[in-house]
C-alpha cells in the first residue's frame, strides 16, 4: 500500500522518501515505499502545506468517485460498467499484489531501469489519457450549451460472424468526449516529456477516481477480506523487507500523489516531495463507496455510513502522518486506515442496530442481473 514519506526528489533525481508505499493493482499494479532522505530540510510551513494538500487531494477521488459509483452501473458503455470484486477476488488480491511487487523487484535487479521505465511510461501514458478523459467528461459536458453540435460515434469490435458474432468492445462517444481526449493527450505528452509533478497528479487523481468509481465490492464481508489482507500485505512489505523500498527508488509512474515541501521557496520548480500512494486512496475508497451505496439502499435519505467512513479516512490518514513525524520513520498507511475505515462505521451500525443489515447487503454484478432477466424472459 503506502507509507508516508517526507523529502524526496521526483523521477530523474534522487529517489524520494514516500508518504506511502503503494499497493499493486491489476492494470497499474505496483507498489512504492520511501527512499533516501533528501538533504533539504523543509520548513514547518512547507511541510504542513504539503501534507495538507495531499490529504485534500486524497479526499477528492474518494468523495466524487463514491458519488459516481452509485450510478455508473446504469451506463450503456462497456467502459462505464463497474468491475465487481467477489470474496474470492479479495482473498487472492494480496497474493497477486505481492507477486507483482516482487516481480518488479526482480525485473529492476536483472534489467536496466531505463528501458523498464521507458516501457512503463508508454503504458501509463495511454492509460492516463483514457482515465483522465473519462474523469473530466461529466464536467466538460456541463460547459457546453444545449445547441452545441454534438455528433455521436460508436467504436465496435466483434468476433465471429452470423449467430456466433460476439461483441468485444462496444464504446459509444461523442464530440465532447473527443475534446476531453484531446485535452488529456496534451497532459499525457507533458507528463511523458517533463515528468512534471502537476501532470503526475492529474493522472494520479484520474486513476484513483476511476478506481473508486468502477471497482465495486459485492458486500461488506468482501470488503473486510480485502482490507484485512492488504493490511497484512502493507505491514509485511514495508517493515519486513527492502523490496518495496527498492521498487520505489526505481519505479517511475503516476501511481502516487505528490506535493513539494519546498514550494514556498522554489515555486512550481520545487523538487522535494511528500508522496501518497494511490493504493492508500483506492482501497479504502472502494469500501467507503460501498458504504454510500448501502446508505442509498436503506432509502432513508441519509448518508450516515458514507460520512462516517469519510471522516474515519481523514482521521486514519492524519494519524499516519502524526506517527511518521513522531517516530521519524515511514509508515504503512493501511495500518491506520483499515481499522479506522472499518471500525467506526461498524460501531455506528452497531449503535443504530443495523450491523446485521449492513452485512446482509449484497450487490449483484451487472452480468448476473442480465442473466436473471434473460432467464425470466425465457420462462
Amino acid at each position: 500500500m503506502a507509507e508516508v514519506e517526507q523529502g524526496s526528489a521526483f523521477p530523474g533525481e534522487a529517489a524520494p522518501p514516500a508518504i506511502d508505499s503503494l499497493n499493486a493493482t491489476d492494470s497499474n499494479g505496483t507498489d512504492s515505499a520511501n527512499a533516501t532522505v533528501a538533504k533539504f530540510v523543509s520548513t514547518p510551513e512547507g511541510t504542513a502545506l504539503a501534507y495538507g494538500s495531499l490529504v485534500f487531494m486524497a479526499l477528492l477521488p474518494i468523495f466524487f468517485g463514491a458519488l459516481r459509483s452509485v450510478s455508473c452501473a446504469k451506463g450503456k458503455n462497456t467502459s462505464d460498467m463497474p468491475e465487481t470484486i467477489t470474496s474470492r477476488d479479495a482473498a487472492r488480491f494480496p497474493i497477486i499484489a505481492s507477486c507483482t511487487l516482487f516481480g518488479l523487484y526482480l525485473f529492476f535487479k536483472v534489467f536496466s531501469e531505463e528501458y523498464i521505465n521507458m516501457l512503463l511510461s508508454m503504458y501509463f501514458f495511454v492509460l492516463g489519457i483514457l482515465a483522465l478523459s473519462h474523469t473530466i467528461s461529466p464536467f466538460v459536458n456541463r460547459l457546453f450549451p444545449a445547441n452545441f453540435p454534438n455528433k455521436q460515434y460508436q467504436l465496435l469490435f466483434t468476433q465471429g460472424s452470423g449467430e456466433n458474432k460476439e461483441e468485444i468492445i462496444n464504446y459509444e462517444f461523442d464530440t465532447k468526449d473527443l475534446l476531453c481526449l484531446c485535452f488529456s493527450s496534451v497532459v499525457g505528452v507533458w507528463y511523458l516529456l517533463k515528468k512534471h509533478w502537476i501532470a503526475n497528479n492529474l493522472f494520479g487523481l484520474a486513476f484513483a477516481l476511476n478506481g473508486v468509481e468502477l471497482l465495486h465490492l459485492n458486500n461488506v464481508s468482501t470488503g473486510c477480506i480485502l482490507l484485512g489482507g492488504l493490511f497484512v500485505y502493507d505491514v509485511f512489505w514495508v517493515f519486513g523487507t527492502n523490496v518495496m523500498v527498492t521498487v520505489a527508488k526505481s519505479f517511475e509512474a503516476p501511481i502516487k500523489l505528490v506535493f513539494p515541501q519546498d514550494i514556498l521557496e522554489k515555486g512550481l520548480a520545487a523538487n522535494n516531495f511528500a508522496m501518497l500512494g494511490l493504493g492508500d486512496i483506492v482501497i479504502p475508497g472502494i469500501f467507503i463507496a460501498l458504504l454510500l451505496r448501502f446508505d442509498v439502499s436503506l432509502n432513508k435519505n441519509s448518508r450516515t455510513y458514507f460520512y462516517t467512513g469519510f471522516l474515519a479516512y481523514i482521521f486514519g490518514l492524519g494519524l499516519t502522518i502524526f506517527v511518521m513525524h513522531t517516530f521519524k520513520h515511514a509508515q504503512p498507511a493501511l495500518l491506520y486506515l483499515v481499522p479506522a475505515c472499518t471500525g467506526l462505521p461498524f460501531f455506528v451500525a452497531l449503535v443504530k442496530g443495523e450491523l446485521s443489515e449492513m452485512f446482509r447487503y449484497e450487490e449483484t454484478p451487472p452480468e448476473s442481473k442480465e442473466e436473471k432477466e434473460t432467464e425470466k424472459k425465457e420462462n
